[in-house]
């Protein structure tokens, strides 16, 4: 699994670690701990990056979700 933040370029660096952890399911104060930040802190950078506007895309290879066999799979990438 991938994910990909679209409109990163408009958060901070600390902006962009907060959103992947918030947006992976980690919980703020999972997320404070992690960088060694307070858990306040971690939602106003949050909520900050929120009104940035940003989108995240998880991207899924095709294999990963048993879709396709492999001579499918061979056959879409053709």
């Amino acid at each position: 699994m991938k994910i990909e933040i679209r409109g990163a370029e408009r958060l901070s660096f600390r902006e962009r670690q907060v959103v992947t952890l918030k947006e992976m399911g980690y919980s703020t104060d999972r997320v404070a701990k992690q960088l060694n930040l307070s858990p306040s802190t971690v939602s106003t950078l949050y909520s900050r990056a929120r009104t940035k506007g940003y989108e995240v895309v998880i991207v899924i290879p095709g294999q990963n979700l048993a879709l396709f066999g492999i001579d499918e799979e061979e056959e879409v990438k053709q």
